[in-house]
């Protein structure tokens, strides 16, 4: 007789495993996330993480790489909905610190230097990063924002504004406030 869950057989391991993992990452941080919770959350065999993350660092760059695909889908979503150049810029921020704000665990492990190495991203997080940059640089440079300083002073501002308030420094009211009247005076110049 298998030990093993009968949900292991699902078909679909790896799905079955990254909707798990990220199903926990809605409510704790990825550092105290275990791939036999994992494999819990999925009714799958204690072992079975395994066949599909080489290691526990492997699970947690899967939920950096999707919390930043949904991170970048959502930043993407708001400046092609925005009206007009000047908005695209202050909504793709907006964006930005939403996704901070409703998915903190999320959004802290995209920035987790151990996780997602500086410089040395994963083939899969790596054209995300620049898809990013790109979103942004180009609804502020449209907006009138040019160069490096500019784009790197913006996503800094969405940056900052949105870890503060997702620490509980200041409302999402007031850091969509501060990050739209800040990029609003930045494209003015």
């Amino acid at each position: 007789m298998s030990s093993s869950r009968s949900g292991y057989h699902h078909g679909d391991l790896a799905h079955a495993l990254e909707a798990a993992a990220m199903q926990l990452l809605v409510d704790k941080p990825a550092g105290e996330i275990s791939l036999r919770e994992v494999a819990r959350a999925a009714d799958v065999s204690h072992n079975a993480p395994y066949h599909h993350f080489s290691d526990r660092r492997g699970l947690l760059k899967v939920l950096a790489e999707r919390s930043m695909a949904d991170l970048v889908a959502a930043v993407r979503a708001a400046i092609e909905a925005a009206p007009d150049p000047r908005s695209a810029a202050i909504e793709g921020g907006a964006a930005y610190i939403r996704f901070a704000v409703e998915h903190p665990h999320g959004f802290d492990v995209i920035y987790d230097p151990t996780v997602c190495i500086p410089g040395e991203p994963s083939e899969t997080m790596a054209p995300l990063i620049a898809e990013l940059e790109e979103l942004l640089g180009a609804a502020v440079a449209t907006a009138g924002l040019e160069g490096q300083s500019g784009v790197t002073g913006a996503w800094g501002l969405v940056h900052g504004l949105g870890t503060l308030c997702a620490a509980g420094h200041f409302t999402l009211d007031d850091a969509l406030a501060a990050s739209a009247d800040s990029l609003g005076r930045m494209l003015s110049r």
